[in-house]
């Protein structure tokens, strides 16, 4: 491997580390801020002492969680600036815009409100507290929004264009970016599974303190909260990622086609592949189980909408690599100085294919003397690898199932009084506590492994976007990440297994033990009215 493609690997294998672990903190934030406000909101309604008690439990491992994704969010945006300078360079004026408006409003309202929301209990009504608990759950979703935003942008760059004069892209239109297709169904998609691993989350614990006979009175408030929650979060869920599908058909065809392992274009409606095996060097997918027509309705809504193969997609991103390569001379003709009409226009006319000529950056220093063998590597470079694509997607959608049956199952026996019979499903529910979070990191890198080779989809190659920097500096930054990060996830571990084991009992002995005590005194099931 050269120095330079050695040290792109190595920039982005750190980036995706340090996201990766992030985003083991962020689903929880997001889902858990709701879940607080609907107990605490049927506290202020009901005036019962144990949904205050519930708010403030939850709350307890809920700020555990918020301080380690601060701290672990706060290094991503460092490395645009250390390892993506470049890429900072070109497309700054338009991605720090979203990121800028989060930190402004979303992340201040967010972190000035959390601690009034934990110590303002005895100093603020009841009403007022509990719009503090909103804000703090409006802020931590708005901070989501804006972040996706600027996530949707590199996915769908919109709203912007590139100055021959500074060498940059620059903003167009504000509202384009914001009102971004791509980053609307992201934004709703990635809330909405944190949601579900919120659910999950007390879905568990709750579990674990059924099974054990413990609390039970708190124990079945919070697994009703849970399971409604899970349950409408699950169907927003599958809702919207079929959304997402249609979108990425839209306007990311080389995403869609390799997350169906689309070789071939066939004629419409395409068939959805179940399972299989994709061969990306044969091109081709063994052992393919199909439904006939499902891929079709899926991506394009229609029956009689073809969806495009990889195989058609290359050959066409070849072509708009030729074109490139045009567009490329017409630029150095610019910079020249030649800033006749005639140059401009010509520029104009071709630098939509500006972005697929620099792939050729990649092989040849020169781009207009690319030769066919590296414009052949080059249209290969544009279509990720599929085995990943298509077996991640398949992994997150087999866990969207397996949720959608937990929930559904769960909300039924709670509201048929059969639960605690029922040991079998708290087991499930315990024991899937982790499974939310494979689903949305397995999300992540469908989603962001998708969009390769580009930072930017279509304008700006990964490869040329990383800064200059020594390779055993990279190692040295990446071992010191993963081990202060790994520091971060076990100590959050600790706190969390610590304090879900102390229970809600912790905050008033044995209130919930009598309570428990006397529930099974005059019920034959853990079912409990509100």
């Amino acid at each position: 491997m050269l120095p330079i493609e050695e040290v792109v690997s190595l920039s982005r294998l750190q980036f995706a580390a340090t996201a990766m672990y992030h985003f083991l903190f962020v689903p929880l934030t997001l889902g858990l801020s709701w879940i607080l406000f609907i107990m605490e909101a049927v506290y202020v309604m009901t005036g019962r002492e144990i949904y205050r008690d519930m708010t403030k439990f939850w709350g307890k491992l809920f700020a555990i969680n918020f301080a380690m994704g601060v701290t672990t969010g706060i290094t991503l945006e460092f490395q645009f600036g250390t390892n993506w300078s470049y890429y900072s360079h070109y497309v700054g004026d338009i991605f720090g815009t979203p990121l800028a408006i989060e930190g402004m409003m979303a992340f201040f309202l967010e972190s000035s409100f959390v601690g009034l929301m934990f110590f303002g209990w005895n100093r603020l009504s009841k009403p007022a507290h509990l719009g503090v608990t909103f804000l703090v759950a409006l802020g931590s979703n708005l901070s989501a929004l804006w972040i996706l935003i600027a996530n949707g942008w590199m996915n769908n760059p919109v709203g912007a264009d590139f100055n021959f004069e500074t060498m940059r892209m620059e903003l167009v239109s504000l509202k384009d970016v914001f009102f971004n297709p791509v980053a609307q169904v992201k934004f709703v998609h990635t809330v909405a599974a944190g949601y579900v691993a919120a659910s999950m989350f007390v879905l568990g614990v709750s579990s674990y303190y059924l099974l054990k006979a413990r609390d039970t009175a708190f124990a079945i408030r919070s697994f009703a909260v849970a399971s409604a929650f899970g349950l409408a979060s699950t169907l927003s869920v599958i809702v919207l990622g079929d959304e997402s599908g249609y979108t990425a058909g839209e306007v990311n065809k080389v995403k869609l086609a390799t997350i169906e392992a689309e070789w071939d274009t066939v004629p419409a409606p395409a068939p959805f592949t179940v399972i299989g095996l994709p061969n990306d060097k044969e091109e081709r997918t063994d052992y393919a189980v199909k439904i006939p027509y499902l891929m079709g309705l899926i991506a394009t809504r229609s029956t009689d909408t073809p969806v495009t193969g990889i195989k058609d997609l290359k050959q066409e991103n070849k072509a708009r690599i030729i074109k490139g390569m045009e567009a490329y001379a017409a630029l150095m003709r610019l910079k020249s100085g030649d800033k006749s009409p005639e140059a401009r226009a010509n520029f104009e006319r071709l630098k939509k294919d500006l972005g697929y000529g620099l792939l050729l950056k990649k092989y040849a220093p020169n781009v207009v003397d690319a030769t066919p063998e590296q414009i052949n590597k080059a249209s290969h470079d544009s279509i990720p690898k599929v085995a990943p694509m298509f077996l991640g997607f398949r992994l997150m959608v087999g866990l969207g199932i397996l949720f959608l049956f937990i929930f559904s199952t769960s909300f039924y026996m709670l509201i048929r009084r059969r639960l605690s019979r029922q040991r079998w499903l708290l087991k499930l529910a315990l024991y899937s506590i982790p499974l939310p979070w494979v689903a949305i990191e397995t999300g992540w890198i469908v989603a962001e492994y998708g969009r390769q080779p580009w930072t930017i989809s279509g304008v700006l190659p990964t490869h040329l976007s990383a800064s200059t920097l020594q390779v055993n500096d990279l190692y040295f930054s990446l071992a010191g990440f993963m081990g202060f990060y790994t520091l971060l996830l076990v100590l959050e571990l600790f706190l969390m297994f610590k304090y879900a084991r102390l229970g809600p009992s912790a905050l008033h002995t044995g209130k919930y033990h009598f309570e428990t005590a006397a529930i099974n005194m005059h019920s034959t099931d853990t079912t409990v009215r509100a």
